[in-house]
């Protein structure tokens, strides 16, 4: 099976997978598609630009002169001169022309798509940031309420001379440390929330069914590199800005060459009349001296900047890869150990046994809390490497 079978193949079932895996994410940055402002305003720029690249593509407008001389002395007649006259370029050169707009437009229309997927993906690390502060926000309040529970069971034993007061003492810093963190993650997010609804342009969205999206089995890099270069509207614009330059090298040719002139006119003299046509030709000797050489210098540049842009892309996408294999298996090693008991509960079991003292349950508690919190991190870093290595699909 020939690589580009293989390419072909894999896409076809990234769109599948996709297809299968709608959440509330997708729902999102459909809405955002729809409502953001600055896609809004980007759309009508890029129809702006369109109709600019189309002025000049016809001849100049043909010119009307007419010139009234009287005669002196009194009766030595007058003379009159009437012409029209249209100028043009090297026929060539039109086409030429209309050859640069087009591919401007098309550039234009990369642009737009590019920028519309950096909006969705900046919209889709959102949704996932937003996520995993909803996972944690559940933790947080499963944490204090084992909290509260322990601070109930430490005060009545202090009351009851069973417990002390610095025991007391280090389960209220316990209880304020993930008030505190429970209070800074609410304020995230509503930040976060705040964020989404700006880029759906000021609408609320509805964000309770928001939820990570299913991870597709990740393809070899160089299968994903191909894609991602095959398919990422950034990498389409730097090439066609190289189309354009070729095509503007063969319009400077043609601008080079003669311009004609051609019309009728008209002399009236004495009395008598004259009229005929006009034929005209400007000879290309100083006005567009070193234009080709120009235009090829800034196709060079264009060559340039794709071996420029592909290799950085390429190194950039080995990075983002590698950094996904290291949080996929990270990830994996947290749930496998997490997911084995439930460790919360038996340090509580092993507390009210007397089995451990209070200082060495909060090391544990704390110890296990911040596994979780590392699990949760893990996770979120993955969808996050996901979502830019898969932007292309956005």
């Amino acid at each position: 099976m020939t690589k580009v079978t293989y390419v072909v193949i894999f896409t076809t079932i990234l769109i599948i997978s996709t297809a299968n895996a709608q959440t509330g994410i997708h729902r999102v940055l459909a809405d955002v598609e729809r409502n953001n402002k600055s896609l809004a305003s980007g759309k009508q720029y890029r129809e702006a630009q369109n109709i600019l690249y189309k002025i000049g593509l016809n001849p100049e407008n043909p010119k009307i002169e007419y010139d009234y001389l009287p005669g002196r002395p009194e009766g030595a007649g007058t003379q009159e001169d009437f012409s029209v006259t249209q100028g043009f370029d090297f026929p060539t050169s039109y086409a030429k022309r209309r050859s640069v707009a087009n591919e401007q437009i098309v550039k234009a229309e990369l642009e737009f798509q590019a920028e519309r997927q950096r909006i969705l993906l900046e919209t889709k690390l959102v949704c996932i940031d937003l996520i995993y502060r909803k996972k944690l926000e559940s933790e947080l309040s499963k944490r204090m309420k084992n909290a509260n529970t322990l601070l109930e069971a430490i005060t009545r034993q202090t009351q009851q001379g069973e417990s002390s007061i610095l025991d007391l003492n280090k389960v209220k810093l316990l209880q304020l440390e993930i008030k505190n963190q429970a209070d800074l993650n609410v304020t995230t997010l509503t930040t976060l929330q705040q964020k989404l609804d700006e880029l759906n342009g000021g609408i609320p969205l509805d964000l309770s069914a928001l939820d990570y999206p299913l991870l597709q089995a990740i393809a070899p890099f160089e299968t994903l590199d191909s894609l991602i270069e095959a398919n990422d509207p950034e990498v389409k614009v730097i090439s066609q800005q190289k189309e354009i330059s070729q095509e503007q090298v063969a319009l400077s040719r043609s601008i080079t060459l003669p311009k004609f002139e051609g019309g009728f006119h008209q002399q009236s003299i004495l009395g008598q009349k004259y009229q005929g046509f006009h034929v005209g030709m400007t000879i290309p000797l100083w006005e567009n001296k070193n234009r080709v050489k120009s235009e090829n210098a800034r196709l060079l540049f264009s060559e340039f900047q794709i071996a420029e842009h592909r290799t950085m892309h390429h190194y950039k996408n080995k990075q983002l890869y590698e950094q996904y294999l290291h949080w996929q298996n990270t990830f994996a090693e947290y749930r496998q150990i997490l997911g084995s008991a439930n460790n919360e509960e038996l340090l509580n079991k092993a507390l009210s046994a007397g089995q451990v003292s209070l200082i060495e349950y909060l090391m544990e508690v704390r110890y296990f809390y911040d596994a979780i919190v590392r699990s949760l991190e893990a996770e979120k870093a993955l969808h996050d490497l996901a979502a830019q290595l898969y932007k292309f699909q956005l």
